[in-house]
């Protein structure tokens, strides 16, 4: 149909610059922005009282230690001040801690929940283009990275590159000469962590994306074990996982090695700028330059600089695979929904039933990098016009691969068309707003999907303000009240994972009542009775009868008995309309929908001599 990943990609952020990156994720995380201030300012109180420590050491070896003694007050109080000043930095620090645990959790769940509906919002193709673990990554693991990030080695870098800092700026004051030699070692250190952090970048961006794919194929393999066991095909699955899984060890391993190699350069830099201090120290100490108490504290402030950088690696670490889970979370974001909801500019379908009308409709499936109005890919529909009235129920039919799917799907909405437009009633269904649309249009889809929970569950997911007597009624409504019934708990029957626990026609019941309970004016059945048994069958075919009865129904018809009694037949070929009618008409032309029907008939006939 479409190329699989970059249509569904994004734009690629390789390029783009990490800071460029953290700015737009915190525009989209305005929650961070707002706690940022306070959290600035505790982090500013904390590296403060770290500092105070090497000034109140200085101040008590030279003011302290006289010739006659030990200036025991001035000690004390030199004393009572570092001990104030831990006291305060402590509780800052935790103060700290705990509001930026808070303010990103709350954050980053915003972050989760815009990145889930934007998902939700996006077209079918891009969907099902996309691996389905890769699309869970990018809502849980890339923002549980970030959230590490901002927990831990986000305050990090915050209060690190404070305390640094401010221990510049002491040293500074206390000796020109000291801190001109520190400073000559500060160049190469940055050139280190600039080369270091643009190796690490691309890593663990290259982590993330193993990470994406090693979900999807886990995904694929939990959710297909039937098939999978059903066909042996354990060897070779077991093969692919083990790929993703080594493929994601490799980047994980490349990353953890250039870390490792910065964190190594970091301790041989760090070790010379103390050396270094230190012996210029000696020097000036010898020459009558300094105090020992100034060289003392010096040191002291060497390692106030020096401990950030040592720790710089892990911070950095946490920081490019936070970022790298940020331009992945971005990337779903700007991606541009085909199908938008026009919002507040949007209208309300017309009150009553309503028609629908095709109006020259062309649809091509997008290459990659394509939208759906620039589309150069597979015609699976080409210039089709055909009004359909309100209260009639219409059946499409044609070979697989014909064109009956994509119609269904851009009556509902599902898909936008490439050329032409869709009109509901007399509005384009493009204009109308979302709430609206779903209201009042309603797909069954073959496969009859449920989500864990039970009954009551899945048939008020067509309508939440719907009472248990309600879809009580709805199934009697539908000549299923005995069926349900037979369920020993009733509407509080557990359906399992995907409703797993009811047979394939059971699944296609519920869903036939949800569709009842939305009470939609259009609805569109894709068809599927092949795969159930014969009571389970003509329950179907009894509720479709209640079901469908004064609304507008577009059915695509996989057995031809539906469109025998439906009102109008369209049989498409090659995503065209080659034939328009009702049933008798169309038997008498032949044509495509004669070889259909002589078709079904035949393997009807078959199956039923085998069966007797």
């Amino acid at each position: 149909m479409i190329a699989a990943r970059d249509r569904t990609a994004g734009p690629d952020r390789s390029g783009v610059k990490a800071w460029e990156t953290v700015r737009r994720g915190l525009m989209l995380s305005p929650e961070l922005r707002l706690g940022m201030i306070l959290t600035l300012v505790l982090a500013l109180l904390a590296t403060a009282g770290r500092v105070i420590i090497p000034v109140a050491i200085q101040q008590v070896l030279d003011g302290g230690l006289t010739e006659t003694g030990v200036a025991m007050g001035f000690v004390a109080r030199m004393i009572g001040l570092a001990l104030l000043a831990v006291l305060l930095t402590a509780l800052a620090t935790g103060f700290m801690h705990l509001r930026l645990a808070r303010v990103s959790e709350e954050a980053l769940s915003g972050l989760r929940i815009r990145a889930f509906r934007h998902i939700h919002d996006l077209s079918m193709l891009h969907q099902a283009s996309e691996q389905r673990g890769v699309l869970v990554a990018r809502v849980t693991s890339d923002v549980d990275q970030i959230s590490r990030f901002m927990q831990w080695a986000g305050l990090m870098l915050i209060v690190n590159v404070g305390q640094a800092l401010l221990a510049m700026v002491v040293m500074a004051v206390y000796s020109w000469q000291l801190f001109l030699t520190v400073m000559a070692v500060l160049p190469i250190l940055l050139y280190a962590i600039r080369w270091f952090q643009t190796r690490l970048a691309d890593a663990y961006l290259m982590v993330r994306e193993k990470v994406g794919k090693m979900l999807g194929a886990l995904a694929e393999v939990v959710v297909g074990a039937p098939v999978i066991r059903a066909y042996g095909m354990e060897n070779r699955v077991r093969d692919s996982l083990s790929q993703a899984i080594e493929d994601h060890r490799s980047s994980a391993s490349r990353a953890g090695g250039i870390s490792s190699g910065f964190s190594g350069v970091s301790e041989v830099l760090t070790a010379a700028v103390t050396a270094a201090a230190l012996a210029v120290g000696a020097i000036l100490v010898v020459g009558g330059e300094t105090s020992i108490g100034t060289v003392i504290a010096f040191l002291f402030l060497v390692q106030l600089f020096v401990m950030p950088v040592q720790m710089f690696g892990e911070a950095v670490n946490e920081a490019q695979t936070a970022v790298a889970g940020w331009r992945r979370v971005l990337d779903v974001l700007d991606i541009p929904p085909d199908v938008a909801d026009p919002g507040e500019d949007g209208v309300e379908l017309p009150a009553g039933s309503f028609g629908i009308r095709f109006d020259n409709v062309s649809f091509r499936y997008p290459l990659s990098g394509e939208r759906a109005r620039e589309a150069t890919g597979v015609m699976a529909i080409g210039r089709v016009t055909v009004a359909l009235e309100s209260r009639t129920h219409v059946a499409v039919v044609g070979e697989t691969g014909s064109g009956k799917t994509t119609f269904a799907k851009l009556a509902t909405r599902l898909m936008d068309p490439t050329e032409g437009r869709v009109m509901l009633g007399d509005v384009d269904a493009s204009r109308v707003r979302f709430g609206s649309l779903r209201d009042r249009v309603v797909m069954v889809p073959q496969d009859g999907m449920l989500f864990r929970g039970t009954i009551f569950d899945n048939v008020r997911m067509g309508s939440t303000r719907a009472t248990k007597a309600e879809v009580e009624e709805a199934f009697v409504r539908l000549g299923l009240g005995g069926w349900l019934g037979e369920l020993s708990q009733g509407l509080d029957t557990q359906v399992g994972e995907r409703g797993s626990a009811l047979s394939v026609g059971e699944r296609q019941l519920v869903t036939l009542v949800r569709a009842a309970i939305a009470d939609p004016d259009l609805l569109v059945l894709d068809e599927a009775t092949s795969a159930v048994d014969p009571a389970t069958e003509v329950r179907i075919s009894r509720a479709l009868g209640e079901l469908t009865a004064g609304r507008t129904v577009i059915t695509i018809a996989h057995r031809l008995s539906t469109a025998e009694v439906a009102d109008r037949v369209l049989v498409f070929d090659a995503g065209r309309i080659v034939q328009d009618g009702p049933h008798r008409r169309l038997i008498t032309e032949g044509g495509t929908y004669g070889r259909l029907h002589e078709a079904w008939e035949r393997g009807t006939s078959e199956r039923t001599a085998r069966s007797s």
